[in-house]
């Protein structure tokens, strides 16, 4: 179809990004996904080329060959609701000033995650090992890598990954950022096994990236730091806020009321989760339900996994890992940085009464007295706080078309 008033796409500025692979510092071009109100204005138009949508026919025509993507953006820029940002959220986004989500970027992270041609075989993408069905995790205990070998971590769920302060990623918080974290799996030998260069010399010779590098960066060259920027837009597009919680939530505006569509379990074990007697909200807080730091949890008295101190080499760090998200924590089963929990309830028995002490236990699992806390929960109440971490599955979230793989099979 030819539409009548063009988008395009607006240069706002030029920024340094530090390149994670061997090559030097380059000067990205990023657009916006603006408007214009003049027809033919589009920077990959000038007026000379027939639209289809948002692209041009003939880019449209290339992408077409291997891709199912509307003619129109699917819209990753999204106005969140003011219930949702309350709470102090917004000071947990982890956007950088220099890589906002826009539509194009973020299609083009789209491409990125579902693509097997990031591993060195063709066997494996992002998505493999995240899975949109499961939250964006993965439901084996171990994900599969590209040769068939298995991780040494459980994959965690990327729903709200934009929403964690410090912005460091994997368990041990090894990397810095997103935009950083991105890119590890690639390279890692168990994963993906490419290196960053491969990865380049693959992606260029792709006629759909060649089309869509342009559209986002000004020209079709593929590096290392444009995948990444492209990657982290994506992932962090991955925002839930439509769950049986959050319509809750929108009714009575005060996590402590009772919710009108939950049942007098599923209340009962939101009252818990917010109560001092579990605390629970004091590791996962805000509507994103995340952390504010790594912290021992109490997993094991003797530690087989130093997680956050394997990387800094502290003492104080030891057998902590990354407090995740707990949206959609029904759907990423199992659970922990190695899988060791099979149910939500083998979660909630675990603080009830399964915490082990150690030296760098989390203060917060322990009483006044310095010995680890027992919750003594009743039945009922582990059950209602199953119940109502339950609620935060967002179906809208699991079976949005724009974060579904677009390749054509």
């Amino acid at each position: 179809m030819k539409v009548s008033v063009v988008p395009f796409f607006l240069l706002v500025s030029f920024l340094l990004i530090s390149c994670s692979s061997d090559e030097s510092d380059e000067l990205e071009i990023l657009f916006t996904d603006e408007d214009s109100d003049t027809e033919g204005n589009n920077p990959q138009d000038n007026g000379n080329g027939e639209m289809i949508g948002d692209f041009l026919a003939t880019d449209y025509s290339i992408l077409n060959e291997s891709l199912s993507l509307d003619e129109n953006l699917e819209q990753y820029v999204v106005n969140l609701p003011n219930y949702f940002l309350d709470n102090q959220l917004q000071d947990e986004d982890n956007s950088p000033n220099n890589n906002p989500v826009s539509n194009i970027g973020a299609t083009l992270g789209r491409v990125l995650f579902y693509d097997e041609r990031l591993s060195a075989n063709n066997t494996i993408s992002c998505a493999s090992c995240h899975l949109q069905a499961n939250g964006f995790s993965d439901p084996g205990q171990f994900s599969i890598g590209f040769e068939g070998g298995l991780t040494g971590r459980n994959s965690m769920g990327l729903a709200n990954a934009r929403f964690y302060e410090n912005g460091t990623f994997f368990w041990d918080e090894r990397a810095a950022s997103l935009e950083e974290q991105v890119l590890l799996p690639i390279q890692d030998e168990i994963e993906m096994g490419l290196t960053l260069d491969e990865m380049e010399q693959k992606l260029q010779a792709e006629e759909y990236y060649q089309v869509l590098f342009r559209m986002v960066y000004g020209d079709e060259e593929v590096t290392a730091s444009r995948v990444s920027l492209a990657l982290a837009q994506f992932v962090r597009s991955m925002v839930s806020y439509q769950s049986r919680y959050d319509e809750g939530l929108a009714q009575v505006n005060d996590e402590e009321d009772n919710f009108p569509n939950f049942s007098t379990s599923e209340n009962r074990g939101k009252q818990l989760f917010f109560s001092n007697q579990t605390r629970c909200s004091d590791c996962h807080h805000t509507n994103a339900f995340v952390g504010d730091a790594a912290r021992n949890n109490g997993l094991d008295a003797l530690l087989v996994d130093l997680g956050v101190a394997g990387v800094t080499g502290n003492n104080n760090d030891r057998g902590e890992f990354k407090v995740n998200s707990l949206r959609n924590i029904a759907l990423t089963a199992p659970y922990m940085h190695d899988g060791r929990f099979a149910t939500l309830m083998d979660v909630v028995e675990h603080y009830n009464s399964g915490v082990q002490n150690s030296p760098d236990l989390d203060n917060r699992l322990r009483n006044n007295n310095n010995m680890v806390r027992r919750l003594n929960l009743s039945d009922a109440d582990k059950q209602a706080l199953v119940d109502f971490m339950e609620t935060l599955t967002d179906n809208s979230f699991i079976n949005d078309p724009k974060f579904s793989d677009p390749f054509i099979n």
